[in-house]
């Protein structure tokens, strides 16, 4: 049986797949969904959260599998795998990126939201006092995350929204072509995204093709907006 390896973005934890997961698993999908470490409720201080502290978790836990897996990537999610098939190629069947970033070697999260002018997340960032984690303005929440998704499902989300830890957004991604470079990969383009815009999403396919590449009218949380489209998707590859 196929595994699928579920790594969620920024701000959110495993909750977030609660609509996708039971799909996959109807098509005959295993399911791995979990919490990264300070994440969800995960008690893992914040304080030493790395970008390689969570590329090796989602590493080990491939490791663990018998087979291959395919990671499926989520926003911030999409740097974390792109580090995992570095440090485990051989243990990674293909990443599917949905709405992720698809960063090149040395390039950082940080940057590349900057750059998009029209995101709504890098002017809305609040960090705290301490310097280890930042939030997002409550203001903006709904509409940059969840603006097609049911009330219900954004009022659920917004609740479980956690701080998120400032190193991995800044630090820049070692992957090498002999490495990473030799993992199949895939997107999942989200049209009325408000955190990684369309335009933004294929500019960085065009410095790093993917192969297939599907579209979805969703907003920037396509597994609570469209979570049937999504898994079909994603069963299909």
């Amino acid at each position: 049986m196929s595994t699928l390896l579920l790594i969620h973005g920024a701000w959110h934890g495993a909750w977030c797949w609660y609509k996708l997961t039971p799909r996959l698993e109807a098509g005959g999908r295993r399911v791995l969904a979990p919490d990264l470490p300070s994440m969800g409720a995960d008690t893992t201080p914040p304080a030493v959260i790395t970008l390689d502290y969570w590329a090796r978790f989602v590493a080990d836990l491939a490791e663990r599998e018998a087979e291959p897996v395919t990671l499926v990537a989520h926003s911030r999610g999409g740097v974390i795998a792109s580090r995992a098939a570095e440090l485990v190629p051989d243990r990674i069947r293909r990443i599917v990126y949905v709405a992720a970033y698809l960063l090149p070697a040395r390039g950082t999260v940080a940057t590349e939201a900057r750059r998009d002018s029209h995101s709504l997340i890098p002017a809305n960032m609040l960090p705290a006092a301490s310097g280890v984690t930042c939030t997002v303005r409550a203001g903006v929440v709904r509409e940059a995350f969840y603006g097609r998704c049911p009330d219900e499902d954004a009022g659920f989300a917004c609740e479980r929204l956690s701080p998120e830890p400032l190193k991995p957004l800044v630090t820049p991604l070692e992957i090498t072509p002999e490495r990473f470079g030799r993992v199949p990969r895939a997107y999942v383009e989200t049209r009325f995204d408000r955190v990684i815009s369309l335009a933004e999403q294929r500019r960085m396919q065009a410095a790093l093709p993917c192969d297939p590449v599907f579209a979805l009218d969703a907003d920037h949380s396509p597994f609570l907006s469209q979570p049937d489209e999504l898994a079909r998707m994603l069963i299909s590859i």
